[in-house]
């Protein structure tokens, strides 16, 4: 289920990211803990009432020259709008109307999407009576909030999520999702233009959430399998910047609705900082991991370059280098569909659980062999049950007597007895611990 994008954008400093936080971090009202995932301060999860959404803050960049000033806040709107169902628009009640917020709200209009006219700083209702200069930008419903103390949120809120749909937990999507992510210019849309070009494959347009991105179907040997491309956001000036925010937001957005993460390295290019981030972005949200070296073709190579491309990669990966690593070209759709069959292998690894009776016997033994370290008080730390949690992904609970206490050079090892034992290859697993488990005293 696709959950609607709301886009917060404004002129710099009319408190976009102090809005954006306030909605994220109200833990009594707005929730932010999916699936235990931390979110990019950039983009989060929602929830109201029921109703879920997305949500992008615009805010952050200050051009340099004043003569791009005008030039990146069209560039940041323009993007917002393609990539939001439904936008606020934010101005600054005590700063009052600046001839940017009527360029911003212009093109709101032609752009024909649901936006909101919220007016932020408003600490109290006698300022309220104040606010009757916004009507000058010709909107009849407005809203005077205070993002800083939320006063007035519910109203909006309640205005903004009238029309999303109620968020059904036990909707479950069957088919494999796969997200085809990377930096730019590394082969993405080139990959899976070869993935749907093969003569077994059929492609269905899925209507998405923006106007020029559209997840397909590969159907693979009988079964469905969604395609999702992170590809297809268009240059529009020279202004950098906020194409390339909106191009991080749309991968994020992909991270999260996939199962699988395909992540795209150019081969002629190496393995880069930013590749390093959208690993860790895959982790975070605990997806499938596969990481695709693309245009192998052009590399020249030995009976030995692979092996060593693959240690150079592992060796930068850390604790991520559980991750399945596979050569491919899109160009000459070498083992393109080898990418197909992992991203199945790593779902059923995703989803498998361990008997809790079989991680009793063999971690609790391999607990005694190797105890975790003492607290720094010198009290004794004992593990005294395991069991698995975790609905769409590996969670393995530990219960102990002093579960704040234990070092993370002892969760590692526990991790590696554990994949060591089970697999779980191409898959983060997350390892929690609790008070001790009384029915195992």
């Amino acid at each position: 289920m696709r959950l609607p994008v709301v886009a917060i954008v404004g002129r710099p400093n009319v408190g976009k990211s102090t809005l954006f936080n306030r909605l994220i971090g109200k833990r009594d009202a707005i929730v932010d803990d999916v699936s235990g995932v931390t979110r990019d301060r950039n983009y989060g999860e929602c929830e109201w009432n029921g109703k879920k959404f997305r949500l992008i803050d615009t805010g952050g960049y200050v051009p340099e020259s004043s003569d791009l000033f005008e030039t990146a806040i069209r560039e940041q709107v323009e993007a917002a709008i393609n990539e939001a169902d439904s936008i606020l628009f934010l101005v600054d009640f005590k700063s009052g109307i600046n001839p940017i917020d009527k360029t911003i709200i212009d093109m709101l209009r032609q752009s024909k999407k649901d936006f909101h006219l919220v007016i932020n700083k408003v600490d109290n209702e006698i300022q309220k009576n104040l606010i009757s200069e916004f009507y000058e930008l010709g909107i009849d419903e407005m809203y005077d909030i205070s993002a800083l103390s939320g006063r007035r949120l519910g109203d909006l809120l309640d205005r903004l999520t009238r029309n999303f749909n109620k968020y059904e937990v036990e909707q479950v999507e069957d088919r494999l999702k796969i997200a085809i992510v990377g930096r730019p210019n590394v082969g993405k849309s080139s990959l899976v233009n070869a993935l749907l070009g093969e003569e077994r494959s059929i492609v269905t347009p899925i209507p998405g959430t923006t106007r020029d991105s559209i997840d397909s179907i590969l159907k693979y040997y009988g079964e469905e399998i969604i395609l999702i491309d992170t590809a297809g956001l268009r240059k529009k000036s020279r202004v950098q910047e906020s194409i390339e925010f909106f191009s991080n937001i749309r991968t994020y957005r992909a991270i999260g609705e996939c199962d699988v993460a395909i992540v795209l390295i150019d081969a002629t290019q190496g393995f880069e900082n930013q590749d390093q981030k959208i690993i860790d972005e895959v982790i975070r949200w605990r997806k499938g991991l596969i990481i695709a070296v693309n245009k192998w073709d052009l590399v020249k190579k030995d009976q030995n370059t692979a092996v060593a491309y693959e240690k150079a990669i592992k060796a930068k990966l850390g604790s991520a280098d559980f991750a399945h690593i596979i050569f491919i070209s899109a160009l000459t759709k070498q083992r393109i569909f080898k990418l197909i069959e992992l991203s199945k292998t790593v779902q059923t690894e995703r989803k498998k659980r361990i008997p809790t009776s079989e991680l009793n016997e063999f971690l609790l033994g391999e607990i005694e062999k190797s105890p975790p370290p003492a607290t720094k008080t010198g009290k004794e730390v004992k593990i005294k049950y395991v069991t698995m949690g975790g609905q769409h992904y590996p969670v393995f609970i530990f219960f102990t007597n002093h579960p704040k206490e234990i070092a993370d050079h002892y969760k590692r090892f526990l991790e590696n007895l554990i994949r060591k034992k089970y697999g779980y290859v191409g898959v983060p697993i997350t390892l929690s611990f609790k008070s001790k488990f009384k029915g195992a005293e």
